[in-house]
């Protein structure tokens, strides 16, 4: 009689790739009949593992990295997001000035964006900076945070900083009217030509015409009180000058105005009896200069007049910023005042010997050659200049005559 042979239940671990912790838990299915509790404890372990894998695999789905989140910024004053990109639409949040937003989606010339507290709405692309220019204006105001300012100003409009000199620049900050600025450099470009415009030929000093220059205008680097850095337009600030000395400009601009030291004057008319005693830059109203002044002026105080009074005078020169003032000593003095610090300024002047100065076609920046310096103390209500005994002066650069501008069919 043939001997009854055992029963055999089928192993699944032979048709799965299962961790090897499982495998083993598998072994004990190939059991013969009167094994059934541990042939039972073998499928379960082995569907638990299949099922501990499809955790681990979607755990893993879970850690993979997510998009990076991209942000624009607001660079109007103030405006609206709304709701659907359509003529009518209804407003879902207000906006300003600087304010990040996150990027949801890139329509046709719109944003689709998220503020901070959670509000979505569309914005129109150019309302809007990107990631890009936000990080080159942080690195434009961290390269010259540390620059000396040349003059203080006061905004005279609501105007946008540019990253760049020029009007098709890329623009971000925008300041208010009245806002206080330090200036730091001065570039010099051509200005935009309107379409249309009739030319403005030139006439020389012997009434010859000739071909019409170019129209330039200035721009200024200027750093606000918050650090915030970016170039404007010229004709939006105003050099910070008291309107005591206002009277005294004889029709130029002032370029800077620097405090020397104060004298007290009981009869003054001002709530403030500290006067300043002012040193002046000052230029024509031209844009597109050379030089960025060609006259200083000290004013001192007169105490028996109660007025300001020109002290010291000069003219006529190319001078170039920054004009620096400190308390100093005379090195080459011989007076008992002479080693006494004294208020001191010095000015740059462009060499005789130096060639033209051109303003860089791209960056618009005025570099001069070869210069000067000229150093003055200001010893009671006199200036005096600080040089060794028996030096000469050195011959300096003058400015060209502006040339005259007619309109075309007017009479010479």
């Amino acid at each position: 009689m043939l001997e009854k042979m055992p029963v055999m239940t089928p192993n699944p671990c032979k048709f799965f790739r299962w961790p090897v912790f499982a495998r083993r838990r598998c072994r004990g299915l190939s059991r013969p009949e009167g094994g059934h509790r541990f042939a039972g404890h073998g499928l379960v372990a082995c569907f638990l593992a299949a099922w501990l894998c499809v955790v681990m695999l979607c755990g893993c789905a879970r850690l993979r990295a997510r998009p990076e989140a991209q942000y624009v910024y607001v660079t109007t004053k103030q405006t609206f997001l709304r709701d659907r990109v359509a003529a009518v639409s209804n407003r879902t949040a207000t906006v300003e000035n600087g304010q990040r937003l996150l990027l949801l989606e890139h329509g046709r010339h719109f944003y689709r964006v998220q503020t901070e507290e959670g509000a979505q709405g569309w914005i129109r692309e150019d309302q809007v900076a990107t990631q890009q220019v936000f990080d080159q204006f942080k690195s434009l105001a961290a390269t010259h945070q540390g620059d000396p300012a040349v003059a203080s100003a006061v905004v005279q409009d609501e105007v946008n900083l540019h990253l760049r000199p020029g009007r098709t620049t890329e623009v971000f900050y925008r300041l208010a009217e009245g806002d206080k600025l330090q200036l730091l450099q001065r570039a010099t470009l051509p200005k935009p030509v309107t379409a249309g415009t009739a030319p403005i030929k030139a006439v020389d000093a012997h009434g010859a015409e000739s071909a019409p220059p170019i129209a330039m205008e200035d721009w200024w680097l200027a750093r606000d009180a918050r650090g915030r850095a970016g170039w404007l337009l010229s004709h939006y600030v105003e050099v910070d000058v008291p309107d005591s000395l206002t009277p005294y400009a004889e029709g130029q601009r002032f370029v800077g105005a620097y405090v020397l030291t104060t004298v007290h004057d009981d009869g003054a008319r001002q709530d403030n009896k500290d006067i300043p005693i002012y040193l002046t830059a000052m230029a024509p109203y031209t844009a597109g200069l050379p030089y960025d002044f060609d006259q200083v002026r000290v004013f001192t105080w007169n105490l028996k007049m109660h007025r300001y009074e020109t002290a010291y005078r000069d003219k006529d020169f190319e001078g170039y910023l920054p004009v620096t003032v400190k308390m100093d000593t005379d090195p080459y003095g011989k007076s008992a005042t002479a080693q006494t610090p004294l208020p001191t300024f010095t000015y740059k002047v462009l060499a005789a010997d130096t060639g033209p100065v051109v303003p860089d076609p791209v960056t618009g920046m005025v570099t001069p050659g070869r210069t000067i310096e000229k150093t003055y103390r200001l010893e009671g209500n006199l200036v005096r200049r600080v040089a060794a005994a028996g030096s000469k002066d050195e011959p300096e650069a003058h400015p060209v005559a502006e040339v005259k501008k007619v309109s075309k069919g007017k009479k010479k």
